[in-house]
């Protein structure tokens, strides 16, 4: 796509690369290596959730290098930055799961904030972790520039004489270990083997659940969700979502275009037929909340009530959401 098709004069970017006044910023830019052409380019945030704070994080710096090139093969300039991450499966047991809902809230403050202040054109946001992928979300809608949710991918099961586990297991182990049901041996082994790759938790909790919503409300690729964090297609995914970002800046749809009642009427759907986390029935109001759109946990609530059951997934059921993702393509 030609840089052309863009007229920079209305674009957030103009107020950092445009005119003789903002010399001293492009000589920031220049700074970090970028040509005059990638400066009169459209500048496009790719806010990435990684850290070392678990497994559903560590691979989303590696998929965000694919974003960029997809976003530069469109003639944008991509402009990658990190926030943070509470992770459930560690902080919880203790004092720490305080500040789970709260990093939602910090994840949404902290895209919005960098996206203001360089005023950047358009957002691709990668997460993996629970209030990570609602948290990118609102602030795709808060900030209303187009916009493309990437999730970082689910964890392959583990195994363990000879069955798959997850994580799921190793929660349930502890119970077994406490009334002398599993043996240390064998609770020592499990806990190693349960999570063997990169990834969120494999079962239908909060993270496939709004890997689900992602796609059913709009914000992400087709398929793009399903797959796991490991798969090498991701890659594929990223740079398309980096193209498409530049192909929806060209036509000005946003995010609030996109996140309607009925959108969020769908998403809803989507959970309670996926048998996903209760957790959605306040996440999607809080998205709803940033579209300026009435959609409470009542709301949520008589979707649940209506909707069928028709995924045999953990923690309820058989299968992991790495399952669905062959499903869904065939």
């Amino acid at each position: 796509m030609d840089a052309m098709t863009f007229d920079k004069t209305r674009l957030p970017s103009r107020h950092v690369t445009v005119g003789p006044q903002r010399a001293p910023h492009r000589s920031y830019l220049y700074a970090m290596g970028l040509s005059a052409q990638q400066i009169a380019q459209p500048l496009v945030g790719v806010a990435s959730c990684w850290n070392e704070a678990a497994p559903c994080n560590i691979s989303l710096m590696r998929q965000a290098q694919s974003v960029k090139r997809g976003v530069a093969a469109a003639a944008g300039t991509p402009r990658e930055f990190c926030t943070i991450t509470v992770t459930d499966g560690i902080a919880m047991g203790h004092q720490g799961m305080k500040a789970s809902l709260v990093s939602r809230e910090v994840i949404a403050d902290s895209v919005e904030l960098t996206m203001r202040g360089h005023c950047y054109d358009a957002l691709v946001g990668l997460a993996g972790c629970d209030k990570s992928l609602p948290g990118m979300m609102m602030a795709m809608v808060r900030l209303n520039v187009p916009s493309v949710f990437i999730y970082g991918g689910s964890i392959l099961p583990g195994t363990f004489k000879g069955k798959p586990v997850t994580v799921q297991d190793v929660f349930e182990a502890v119970g077994k270990h406490s009334v002398g049901q599993m043996s240390d041996e064998d609770l020592e082994t499990l806990e190693q083997v349960a999570c063997p790759s990169a990834g969120s938790c494999g079962a239908q909790f909060t993270a496939n659940t709004m890997a689900t919503v992602a796609e059913a409300i709009g914000l992400a690729l087709p398929y793009s969700c399903g797959a796991p964090a490991p798969y090498e297609i991701r890659d594929t995914f990223c740079f398309t979502s980096g193209e498409k970002v530049m192909e929806l800046l060209a036509r000005n749809i946003r995010p609030r275009d996109i996140v309607t009642l009925k959108a969020l009427e769908n998403a809803a759907t989507v959970v309670a037929a996926s048998g996903g986390s209760t957790n959605a029935a306040l996440h999607l109001p809080a998205i709803a909340h940033e579209a300026g759109i009435k959609f409470d946990l009542f709301d949520v609530a008589e979707i649940f009530k209506r909707t069928p059951y028709i995924a045999d997934l953990k923690p309820g059921g058989k299968y992991v959401a790495k399952d669905i993702f062959p499903k869904g393509r065939s």
